[in-house]
């Protein structure tokens, strides 16, 4: 983006402060730099020439979630979320980094340009965690030797990937949906997307799983490197033909919002962005507005709490439908988890490269999830899911993580 056009929807912003409550980074610090006013200014500073690149400045814009909460109830509807994405590329070249820094940037996202180099992997991390070497290595010491604890701790459990194709309905067809996998989706949430492949097809619907599909492009976005974002987004964009689908499904709402942006981010560029995006469905909300049998489900006695990812509540607005659909579970009460909407510090690559603040973000859910009792948790976020089951197992809690989707899919009827 030119730095007129920045100059311009930074304009929009009056400095009211109606935002600074909703901030989740100012709620912390207290700093002016880390408000959503604050870093406008610092915007503004840099497009105009004013600031220089310099420490002080890119940490205030590296410790923005863009958890897009001030952007959803800003009167002045400043795209906060765009003006961040167009100053971090910016900074990008100008921005003091070590060789191995840059190196591990380049291998990190070069995993995300290529999806089988991701998948290959990830079946060796899938064998070392369930071939005893997982636990070997952390009792030897090696581990805290070499600093790493910390990071291997983090490691999610790994699953094996859906295979793509056309998977067949049970009983008369209702329509057809494309299920996009991702990329870390594709090797930490498959089990969830075999929950979708369950209860679409049960449903009526066929569903397909396209060959050279791969990251959403959402964390290069975010993280100065909209090229590569480009680049991935081209892909996904001729691997989906949308003639006759009803829908695009996604199992993580970070990549539903960023794949529903298509239109807005390369509509220019790419004959088929507009219709991809338009076919984008949260898969919470498309199941929820289907009709049900309403023998389908089984009761579930109980209360379960709900965490409503930011992507899903600020960017998609959209978190309503999991209430809705956990609402067909017969006997089922749910409580939502920080009912006032404050990010849980996950915010894709944030939780490594501002663990700290990430941390303090999640402790008032795991102290209310420690008050309420529950035994489950559901999140509509991969990596908010991960997020919050690590600052679970870290208190000693006893409860299970799960999408939405998935614990209706333990409560289908044979």
């Amino acid at each position: 983006m030119a730095p007129e056009a920045d100059l311009k929807d930074t304009d929009r912003c009056v400095m009211c402060g109606l935002c600074l409550p909703h901030c989740p980074t100012y709620g912390l610090s207290r700093d002016e730099g880390d408000s959503p006013r604050g870093r406008i200014a610092l915007m503004q500073g840099l497009a105009s020439g004013a600031l220089p690149v310099g420490e002080r400045l890119l940490g205030h814009l590296d410790r923005c979630l863009e958890c897009r909460a001030c952007e959803a109830m800003c009167p002045s509807e400043v795209p906060f979320g765009r003006l961040m994405d167009a100053t971090r590329a910016r900074v990008e070249p100008h921005r003091p980094r070590s060789p191995g820094s840059r190196r591990l940037r380049r291998w990190g996202f070069g995993l995300l340009r290529h999806p089988r180099r991701l998948r290959a992997l990830a079946r060796v991390l899938r064998y070392y965690q369930r071939s005893g070497l997982q636990w070997l290595v952390r009792h030897s010491g090696l581990l805290r030797l070499l600093k790493l604890a910390p990071l291997e701790a983090r490691l999610p459990h790994l699953q094996r990937p859906l295979a793509a194709g056309r998977h067949s309905t049970v009983g008369p067809a209702r329509g057809r949906v494309a299920l996009f996998t991702g990329c870390v989706e594709s090797v930490t949430g498959a089990d969830t997307q075999r929950d979708v492949l369950r209860l679409l097809t049960r449903l009526g619907y066929e569903v397909d799983i396209p060959r050279g599909q791969g990251c959403c492009g959402a964390l290069s976005q975010h993280n100065g490197d909209p090229a590569t974002a480009a680049g991935l987004a081209r892909a996904n964009l001729v691997a989906f033909d949308t003639t006759g689908l009803d829908a695009i499904v996604s199992t993580a709402s970070g990549c539903g919002a960023q794949l529903a942006a298509y239109d807005a981010l390369y509509g220019l560029e790419h004959p088929r962005a507009a219709a991809f995006a338009g076919k984008v469905r949260d898969i919470s909300t498309f199941l929820a507005e289907q009709d049900w049998p309403e023998t389908l489900l089984q009761p579930l006695p109980g209360t379960v709490a709900v965490h409503d990812p930011c992507s899903l509540r600020h960017e998609l607005r959209q978190h309503r439908a999991v209430y809705r659909l956990l609402g067909r579970i017969p006997q089922l009460q749910t409580v939502t988890l920080n009912a006032t909407g404050a990010c849980c510090g996950a915010a894709g690559s944030y939780i490594l490269t501002q663990p700290a603040m990430a941390d303090a973000l999640r402790q008032p859910h795991i102290e209310q999830l420690q008050a309420l009792g529950v035994r489950t948790l559901v999140s509509s976020n991969i990596g908010c899911a991960l997020h919050l089951a690590a600052g679970i197992r870290e208190a000693g809690l006893d409860i299970e993580v799960l999408h939405p989707v998935s614990l209706l899919a333990r409560q289908l009827r044979d």
